[in-house]
């Protein structure tokens, strides 16, 4: 049987996890290593001058083994893979995001990161994700399908399967869109603004996103505003 490790960035307890978890049971042995509180924009970040604690967890998913950890997604999947497990898994899923992961915003994702964590390792990634909004009806219908076939894609080092499932109701889903390009636009321009001013002239900063749909053609980000699923593969370094 096939042995899958699944992470998030999200947390242990979120939803879109126990989702995953419970779908990627049809296609073999599942374990969680999980950050024990949210690690969002953590990127590919790891943990090396401070101890890294795991513990078993109750995970609502039956048959499933369940670890929270105190470190990053890409730590989880280190120590999932290097010493929870009892053998090295053969896929490694990252997900379900509370949140696409596409464009520009793979970079920070560490949702991606712990998939390219993964992929570093010489193991089969994919991430995960899908919109803010509490619209699963796209997930739901498809992950299973999405799943199946980003395990059966071939990859090179370095590379992962990156899925967004669109927000959309299921009755105006156009479909999957494959192959898609990384877009270099973003889903929010940044700016920062001021929230508190100092004594010294110091000032207390606050991330001030500005909602943007302006991207290239063939992109997973186009894809996405349409509402299709984006379905790509991301090369990292190396």
């Amino acid at each position: 049987m096939k042995r899958i490790l699944i992470t998030n960035d999200d947390g242990i307890d979120a939803g879109g996890i126990r989702r995953l978890a419970a779908a990627a049971r049809d296609f073999g042995e599942v374990w969680v290593v999980a950050p024990a509180h949210q690690r969002s924009a953590a990127s590919h970040s790891i943990t090396l001058r401070e101890p890294i604690d795991v513990f078993p967890h109750d995970f609502p998913v039956e048959g499933v083994h369940a670890y929270s950890c105190s470190g990053t997604p890409g730590d989880c999947v280190r120590v999932g893979s290097l010493n929870v497990m009892p053998k090295k898994p053969h896929y490694v899923l990252s997900g379900i995001n509370y949140g696409y992961n596409a464009a520009t915003d793979i970079q920070y994702s560490a949702t991606a990161g712990a998939a390219f964590e993964a992929a570093f390792q010489g193991l089969h990634a994919v991430a995960l994700s899908e919109n803010i909004d509490d619209v699963h009806e796209v997930t739901n219908a498809y992950l299973k399908d999405m799943i199946k076939e980003a395990l059966e894609v071939k990859l090179d080092y370095g590379q992962i399967v990156n899925i967004n499932f669109p927000g959309c109701p299921l009755s105006e889903f156009k479909g999957v869109r494959k192959n898609v390009a990384v877009s270099r636009s973003a889903f929010y321009k940044d700016r920062y603004k001021v929230v508190e001013h100092f004594e010294g002239g110091g000032v207390r900063l606050m991330v001030d996103g500005i909602y943007n749909e302006k991207c290239e053609e063939g992109t997973d980000f186009r894809a996405l505003i349409e509402n299709y699923i984006s379905f790509g593969i991301v090369n990292n370094i190396g």
